[in-house]
């Protein structure tokens, strides 16, 4: 009896064991099924694409792109590929018939997934059903007509560029082009090594001490007489600092400008003709009147300078000049005598009738 019970617990202890053993490996399967869930919480679909590429059994499907199926079979059905697959029944209520099947990819190796949209406000669709396709995006398949494209978009520019055409095609074709590129490299070569020597005045301003320190001698300056300024000293400061000086500086060009407007009137007046002036200017007739008087004291003058007439002859003949002088001289000699003696000159008699 005893050794008949230590055996029963022998195969209790295995069965146990086998238990565990068996939670353990059904574990493992549902983590490494990625939540795909067992046969019997799946249930089928299937759609249809016109390629497949990398797509096979045992593909991911995922809905917003979360993993909630497997890819089951795929098949070609006449000029397309059919493609069945299964997903987790607790995803029913997100594909409906507003769902769409697309062709994605899982990595840039081209293994491929299909992905379904989720549309919780249309019908869900029951075992079997047709899931609609969508346009493929983010597919390298997809991609291939724009690689194409940018690849012969690439193959004509180095056309062009191998022809001499465009800037970059010139500098690559064009000898003389090149030369002069190599030549404006070499002035530059040239230019930097004479400033780093200290030639020209960039050159002194990097490597002479004298004239960077005149410089910021002159800087000094400069920010003093701003300094100054900006305290009211000097003309300029009190311009800009003391009213009254801007006060009588508005008032001296109020004047100016009244002397302006005052010789703009005068002027506007000359034009017009008004006034002497303005008729000397304007009035023809004046001017000619002036202009023959101008003559005639031309004329009497040109008669004096060649002795015509009593003055003429009085600025010219020295004996006419002399005589008169004399006369005058005598009529001065007789106005003494007169005063000197005035009965011998002057005898007045006075008879009464």
């Amino acid at each position: 009896m005893p050794r008949t019970r230590s055996l029963a617990w022998s195969e209790l202890k295995i069965g146990i064991i086998t238990v565990v053993a068996l939670l353990i490996a059904a574990t493992t399967i549902f983590m490494l099924m990625g939540g795909r869930g067992f046969f019997w919480q799946r249930y089928p679909l299937k759609t249809k694409f016109t390629t497949a590429a990398g797509l096979k059994p045992g593909s991911p499907v995922r809905i917003a792109g979360v993993e909630r199926g497997t890819v089951t079979g795929v098949e070609l059905v006449g000029d397309e590929v059919e493609v069945t697959f299964e997903v987790n029944k607790d995803a029913r209520p997100r594909i409906t018939d507003r769902s769409t099947a697309l062709l994605g990819s899982v990595s840039l190796l081209g293994e491929a997934a299909v992905d379904i949209t989720p549309a919780t406000r249309g019908t869900p669709l029951p075992d079997g059903s047709l899931v609609p396709t969508g346009k493929a995006q983010g597919l390298l398949a997809g991609m291939a007509p724009d690689v194409s494209e940018g690849v012969a978009e690439l193959t004509g520019l180095l056309r062009d560029v191998r022809e001499g055409k465009g800037t970059v095609g010139k500098l690559v074709t064009d000898q003389a082009l090149y030369d002069q590129l190599n030549q404006f490299v070499a002035a530059a070569g040239e230019v930097t090594r004479g400033i780093q020597q200290g030639h020209g005045t960039i050159g002194k301003l990097l490597n002479d001490p004298k004239t960077a320190n005149a410089l910021e001698a002159s800087l000094t300056n400069l920010q003093d007489m701003t300094r100054r300024i900006n305290a009211g000293e000097g003309s300029i400061g009190q311009l800009l600092k003391d009213d009254a000086f801007a006060r009588s500086l508005n008032a001296s060009t109020s004047n100016l400008k009244e002397l302006t407007d005052r010789l703009n009137t005068l002027t506007d007046r000359l034009n017009k003709g008004e006034g002497t002036a303005g008729k000397l200017l304007t009035d023809a007739t004046l001017f000619n009147r002036l202009n023959d008087l101008t003559d005639r004291f031309d004329q009497i003058a040109t008669s004096l300078n060649q002795g015509q007439g009593t003055a003429g002859q009085l600025l010219k003949d020295k004996q006419l000049y002399e005589n008169m002088n004399g006369a005058v001289g005598e009529f001065r000699s007789l106005l003494t005598a007169i005063e000197k003696d005035p009965k011998k000159y002057l005898n007045v008699r006075v008879s009464i009738f």
